[in-house]
């Protein structure tokens, strides 16, 4: 039988909560049945981010006001897609919450990951058992606990008849490499996605996010600053490897421009900005990748044509589309994500490959949230 799940993720560019609704069947392709994006609050929104740049402290007050507050906006995201889809919580076998990554430390002393939304509001709220908390299983078991996408990917986007690479282009960028032979899965953060660009754009223009990429189409990217933000030792650095905004933040950009002799253009260091995406994507996948790939973007980068042809100039000849054109629009791959990783839940399969993430062994992810009772 076939099988409704609801898929919610906001993730590193924290603009709004997706929300999916997707059906699975045993017999039949994945099948998206409603979509819809629940903005943050704009107060909410720079909370949130002030704190994952590790630019505030956190009373305990405060964080059990956000967690509250997050799950929310998570609900609510739920109710819609469900309203927009004409079903009800009796239609849904479970949700999938990533929550809202506040810090992501893998790789501390006492390594750990942070995200917010209590999944037992959204329970109550929407009376669908919830799934939640994917990534401390995996990190307890030694691994980054992220990316955790590139299980789906493999199930969605792999090809026996040629090598891909999926690109995901969220805050922080990440990739998925898929050889045709069906060894094994491998991914990894490749660095920032649009997390320095939206904040770069924030700080100088007033706005979340550079529109369609127009600003930074009139900047000329400074070779000089690109070699600088690239020779940080992250990109270095062998899988796996994950990261966030805690490390490429503000305060990061601004130590690197202030240690030039010229301040430059705020165009040119958005332009800029967008090539050491494009760089740092195509470096890893020269570098990993079986050779040969086709890629496939998604996420809200790819929506960023400035940032899309740079992927693309640096990759070529390799052929880059979006995954739009293999069956899911490039906004939507996430939410489905977690979606799936639910279903793995709830059927007791793991959800992590330990040959992406670096963990001891695959598990299954997250706790359960019981919704209503019948």
């Amino acid at each position: 039988m076939a099988e409704r799940y609801i898929g919610l993720i906001s993730g590193t560019s924290m603009d709004a909560v997706d929300a999916v609704l997707v059906e699975f069947a045993a017999d039949a392709p994945m099948r998206v049945v409603a979509t819809c994006a629940q903005t943050l609050d704009e107060d909410l929104r720079q909370e949130l981010l002030d704190l994952s740049q590790g630019s505030t402290g956190l009373a305990l007050a405060k964080l059990g006001e956000l967690d509250y507050r997050v799950a929310q906006v998570f609900a609510d995201a739920a109710l819609r897609v469900l309203d927009h889809a004409g079903m009800g919580a009796q239609d849904v076998r479970a949700i999938g919450s990533h929550g809202q990554t506040l810090y992501h430390a893998p790789d501390a002393a006492y390594p750990f990951s942070l995200q917010i939304g209590d999944p037992n509001i959204i329970a109550a709220r929407t009376g669908i058992t919830t799934v939640a908390d994917f990534r401390r299983r995996d990190l307890a078991l030694g691994g980054q606990g992220a990316p955790l996408v590139p299980a789906f990917h493999h199930a969605l986007f792999y090809s026996d008849s040629e090598n891909r690479c999926v690109v995901n282009i969220g805050g922080i960028a990440n990739i998925t490499l898929l050889a045709k032979d069906g060894t094994r899965v491998t991914g990894f953060d490749t660095g920032p996605g649009n997390a320095l660009l939206d904040q770069w754009a924030a700080a100088h223009l007033g706005k979340p996010f550079d529109e369609e990429g127009r600003w930074a189409r009139t900047g000329h990217v400074l070779e000089m600053l690109l070699q600088q933000l690239a020779n940080d030792p992250f990109f270095r650095r062998p899988p796996p490897k994950s990261t966030g905004r805690e490390y490429f933040s503000p305060g990061w950009l601004r130590r690197q421009l202030e240690a030039l002799t010229t301040p430059p253009s705020p165009a040119d260091v958005q332009r800029t900005l967008c090539e050491l995406t494009a760089q740092t994507i195509a470096s890893a996948i020269d570098r990993f990748g079986p050779g040969d790939e086709r890629v496939l973007l998604c996420g809200g980068g790819a929506r960023n044509p400035v940032l899309a042809e740079a992927i693309a100039q640096a990759l070529a000849p390799r052929p880059v589309t979006r995954t739009d054109d293999y069956g899911l629009q490039a906004d939507w791959v996430e939410g489905c994500a977690f979606a799936w990783l639910a279903m793995r839940t709830i059927n007791g399969q793991p959800g992590n490959l330990p040959a992406v993430t670096g963990a001891r062994e695959a598990a299954v992810l997250g706790g359960v949230y019981a919704g209503r009772l019948e």
